[in-house]
């Protein structure tokens, strides 16, 4: 012990107490760099990210065509799913045509409810003799098999969190080898449960993959599995699988090694993916000449380039059918069009991936520079000190540019330079100490000389509060009581128990805002204004944001019970306590803002103006939580969103597709919800391409629903809306958007 202690004191009297602790420094950031924790891999992945937004994929060929199951197909053909019958005509129009391979990213795991029997069982006052003929009758689930034994078709599959059912054992598998390391399965990703399609299509198509995208931790799709393990076997992906079937290849090799997958084999043709068998997707942007309508595939309209000597995918852009995905080049990709850009980048080899000496690259490079800062930081001037800063700076990042730009190459530059920074901050915070020193000596020998003010000002050189802010992307919510000025003028008498009233329902909004980590901007009479994401980071602001709104709503009920139970014990009249509450999600200017004497932490931008648009509007559609669109965006899969209008609000140029929050993930799995929705996006549709009497059919469909009442305000809106249009059409070039006439 003796003997460390001197040890230690003579390297920091050799090397100086600084330098010692940046070498301790750079041996633990080593060390949390092989640990490789979530914040290091969230740095890396959006420096990543950085390279394919200023570089991406540039597409050469148009190898793969996308039947999209859009709106206007859903518009024209009706809801989803369609009958077998119909998607039989597609892959028949699509073979005739000249597709390669057509594969599905979606599931037929249930037998078509039009089946020719179960109508048979199903319909009333049906004689024997037409019954008998019904089940006679080919179903419509083996008439998609005949189509589909007769094309080359892969099925899309998916994994489950849990085990439906058990695996059918007579269904077939591609057939998946492993070369290498034996046990390198355990590093593929593993679904519980697997969820296939009816026996009748699932065993006579002609390869079979799973459609299942895993997010990472920030919600954005950079790489997808090529092969997982579902329900205790290895099956290839869906774009894998349409490569093995267009390139004839009977069985998949996987190459394994002690730290993982390395690579997926097929005919000719050797995939690099991760440890966990995922590929980087090197994408292209958004390509919309890759997409042909559902719709005009049908009616045999689509140009025959667009289908012959084509790998087809059947997928879906409508937004009610939620596979909308976030890509580093996209924040709204349908997740067809992820198989697709897989498809391309294997075809055209533009494929990106990190090699097995991008860590040691990365270590060493933190390791040389660290060293060098170390040695020569503390010898040079503030001038010298900023230009080597920023040269070693600009070498990591070039040679990390360099190794993606000529090789597609993934070497990570934010860790040698995470290191370096610490290392160079560390010594900045020595010399600051030290410093601090000088001043106390500078305190002490000019006190007596000068006043202390001026004494102190020449110790500190204190910096001016200036007035500012900053920009973020949040979250907003304002929130009004309905006909409150009539509930307080019961109370003019008594203001007082106003107040009381106020604080009442007040206190418990506030208390679900602060608990899902809003910041209450400020009371306004009855209303309330707040926002999240600031001051501190909350990666999930809209979520919470949407959460509160529907707890706010919860807590209202209960004050509301507490009150209708008061008026009745005292006999005076009851007026229940409605809220309205608007949430939009954009960029906001936030800071202190004020003068000098008084400041407020706040935001300002047109965000801010939107949501309280939103607010004003709920009572107009019948809804008491309206959301702008990229707040329903990050909220639907969470939550019961329904489409409400495309709008123009006042002071606007740009058009805003607004939503209504119903309720939380138990409404959106109910069946009535899914009826409600499928019949509004239905009507939108129409009343978007001036279909003016299916619009109107639609809403009386709607009204004769289960809890159509809750949709009552919204159906009388359009149905005037359509009445005033069928006298007066709209403009040429109208694209459905309403101009609000109310703030």
């Amino acid at each position: 012990m003796k003997r460390l202690k001197i040890l230690r004191r003579w390297f920091a009297r050799k090397l100086g107490f600084a330098r010692v602790m940046c070498l301790a420094l750079l041996v633990l950031f080593a060390g949390a760099r092989l640990w490789d924790p979530p914040p290091i891999q969230e740095l890396r992945l959006r420096t990543f990210d950085m390279f394919q937004l200023i570089d991406p994929r540039h597409k050469a060929a148009r190898p793969v065509t996308i039947v999209d199951i859009d709106d206007k197909s859903l518009a024209k053909l009706g809801q989803w799913p369609w009958p077998r019958t119909r998607i039989a005509d597609l892959i028949k129009n699509l073979t005739s045509n000249g597709a390669v391979v057509i594969g599905f990213d979606v599931v037929f795991s249930e037998a078509d409810r039009l089946n020719p029997d179960l109508v048979a069982g199903q319909m009333r006052d049906l004689d024997d003799a037409t019954r008998a003929k019904l089940r006679e009758l080919p179903s419509n689930d083996q008439i998609l098999a005949d189509a589909i034994k007769r094309s080359r078709v892969v099925l899309g599959e998916t994994g489950q969190r849990a085990i439906a059912t058990e695996i059918d054992k007579s269904l077939p598998f591609t057939g998946v080898a492993t070369v290498g390391e034996e046990g390198a399965e355990r590093f593929l990703f593993e679904f519980p449960g697997l969820l296939r399609n009816v026996p009748v299509i699932e065993k006579v198509a002609a390869g079979r993959g799973l459609f299942t995208i895993r997010t990472e931790r920030d919600g954005l799709i950079r790489r997808v599995p090529m092969v997982m393990r579902a329900q205790g076997n290895i099956m290839p992906s869906l774009s894998l699988e349409i490569l093995r079937v267009a390139t004839g290849t009977p069985t998949l090799l996987v190459r394994t090694d002690k730290t993982g997958i390395r690579a997926v084999r097929l005919k000719g043709v050797e995939i690099p993916t991760d440890k966990n068998g995922q590929l980087w997707v090197h994408y292209a942007r958004q390509d919309p000449s890759i997409y042909v309508s559902a719709a005009d595939v049908l009616d045999n309209s689509v140009p025959p380039n667009k289908i012959a000597g084509k790998l087809v995918l059947i997928g879906t852009s409508a937004v009610g059918l939620n596979d909308i995905k976030t890509t580093p080049v996209s924040s709204t990709m349908p997740g067809v069009e992820i198989h697709a850009q897989v498809l391309e980048s294997v075809l055209s080899g533009a494929i990106i991936s990190q090699p097995n000496y991008a860590l040691g690259v990365e270590l060493l490079a933190a390791l040389i520079i660290g060293i060098l800062v170390i040695i020569f930081t503390p010898n040079l001037g503030p001038v010298r000190l900023v230009l080597a800063g920023a040269t070693f700076a600009a070498i990591l990042i070039g040679v990390s540019w360099f190794f993606y730009a000529q090789y597609r190459y993934l070497i990570d530059f934010t860790y040698p330079l995470l290191s370096t920074t610490a290392i160079y901050l560390t010594l900045i915070f020595a010399s600051f100490v030290r410093e601090q020193r000088q001043r106390v000596q500078i305190r002490g020998q000019f006190a007596q000389y000068m006043s202390p003010v001026l004494v102190e000002q020449l110790a500190q050189s204190p910096e001016k509060l200036v007035l500012g802010g900053e920009e973020r992307v949040m979250t907003i919510m304002f929130s009004d009581v309905r006909g409150f000025t009539t509930i307080s003028e019961t109370y003019k008498h008594d203001p007082q128990g106003l107040i009381a009233l106020m604080n009442r329902f007040l206190s418990p909004l506030t208390d679900v805002i602060i608990d899902q980590k809003g910041y209450i901007d400020k009371y306004m009479g009855d209303a309330i204004m707040a926002f999240w994401n600031a001051p501190l980071d909350d990666a999930a602001h809209e979520i919470n944001a949407c959460e509160a709104a529907i707890q706010m709503l919860e807590r209202i009920d209960a004050v509301n019970k507490e009150r209708e139970q008061e008026a009745a014990d005292g006999g005076h009249v009851y007026i229940p306590l409605n809220v309205g509450i608007g949430l939009n999600t954009g960029i906001g200017v936030v800071g202190n803002m004020g003068s000098d004497l008084k400041k407020n932490y706040s935001v300002l931008g047109d965000s801010v103006n939107l949501a309280s648009r939103l607010e004003g509007q709920s009572k107009e559609y019948g809804f008491p939580i309206i959301v702008g669109s990229r707040t329903a965006l990050a909220a639907k899969d969470k939550f019961a969103i329904l489409e409400l209008d495309f709008i123009m609000v006042k002071g606007k140029t740009e058009p805003e597709v607004i939503y209504a929050i119903a309720g939380r993930d138990d409404v959106m799995q109910s069946a009535a919800f899914q009826r409600l929705r499928n019949i509004t996006i239905e009507m939108l549709g129409c009343y978007r391409s001036r279909d003016w009497q299916g619009a109107l059919d639609a809403i009386e469909r709607g009204r004769r629903s289960e809890d159509a009442d809750t949709l009552e305000k919204l159906f009388k809106l359009y149905e005037i809306r359509i009445k005033d249009f069928q006298v007066n059409p709209p403009a040429e070039g109208w694209s459905g958007a309403y101009a609000l006439l109310t703030k």
